[in-house]
């Protein structure tokens, strides 16, 4: 039991404390959300196509959450996307949220991010990670579901919304594309 907690720990980390520019160039900092209860982090990259696939699922989310104290947010720590990149999927996907640029990826790299598409709930006072997988599981890789089995993001938030913890146990990796370390502030 005590291993199982040991790993379940290390794989829900903590998020460092940031000040990061979104794609319209505003300075973003981790204590501005203090008031929220929590924060939704969806990993972006842009052009990955999983991704890109699950932002109207974010998007939707966003939108049946939009009466709770939460906060929606992306971050991208792809190093190969500049902001007039970021900028111009905000404009596609229609994303009127801010999308946090993670240029040396320590952000990323504090909170174990692997890969694009992965969903954190975090608590922006303690900086707890409470949940990390996918939106859902209807994307693959080379595989697309016309029908949503499991829910996986919306129930994370409805059971820490009633003040229970998450089984990680019940969810699987996220889907997505690989989120390389190349900055020298992570890779020494």
């Amino acid at each position: 039991l005590l291993s199982t907690i040991a790993v379940a720990d290390d794989y829900l980390k903590t998020i460092k404390d940031f000040e990061l520019q979104d794609q319209l160039g505003v300075t973003h900092s981790l204590a501005e959300y203090a008031d929220k209860d929590y924060i939704v982090m969806y990993v972006h990259g842009s052009g990955c196509p999983i991704a890109c696939l699950s932002v109207p699922s974010y998007l939707e989310i966003q939108q049946q959450y939009a009466n709770k104290n939460i906060e929606f947010l992306m971050l991208n720590s792809f190093i190969q996307d500049d902001i007039t990149r970021i900028q111009q999927e905000a404009k596609e996907f229609n994303i009127n949220f801010s999308i946090l640029k993670d240029i040396d990826q320590t952000v990323a790299h504090s909170m174990g991010i692997e890969r694009t598409a992965e969903v954190f709930v975090i608590d922006p006072r303690t900086r707890e990670i409470h949940f990390r997988g996918p939106i859902n599981d209807a994307l693959g890789y080379e595989s697309q579901r016309n029908e949503v089995e499991n829910h996986y993001l919306i129930n994370a938030l409805e059971t820490i919304l009633a003040g229970d913890v998450v089984n990680m146990d019940d969810i699987p990796d996220s889907k997505g594309c690989l989120v390389g370390f190349f900055h020298p502030a992570v890779t020494g």
